[in-house]
């Protein structure tokens, strides 16, 4: 059972709580351009858990933002994943 994905802005970032997964994932790309605009930083330090489809929902966010934004609060699962998938040089694991 997934619990669900949940998001909140705080001045220039977006935090995301929950689960970012196939599951979950669908109502934060419908509104990834309004919850988008304006942020710098994206911090996943709350989420529990994040698979595939999470991880390419949040590859698809720093190249629509380009340099502008940061991730922070990469779990080891997370990091582990992006090692995997060889995106190191897009997604900074050690943040």
């Amino acid at each position: 059972m997934n619990t669900k994905l949940s998001w909140f802005s705080q001045q220039q970032t977006l935090f995301l709580q929950g689960e970012l997964d196939r599951e979950t994932l669908r109502p934060l790309w419908q509104q990834r351009q309004t919850l988008l605009a304006g942020k710098t930083i994206l911090d996943l330090s709350q989420l529990q858990r994040v698979d595939s489809s999470g991880l390419a929902l949040l590859f698809h966010f720093l190249q629509q933002q380009g340099a502008t934004l940061k991730i922070t609060g990469i779990s080891e699962q997370l990091g582990t994943l992006i090692t995997l998938y060889n995106l190191s040089e897009f997604i900074d694991a050690a943040t």
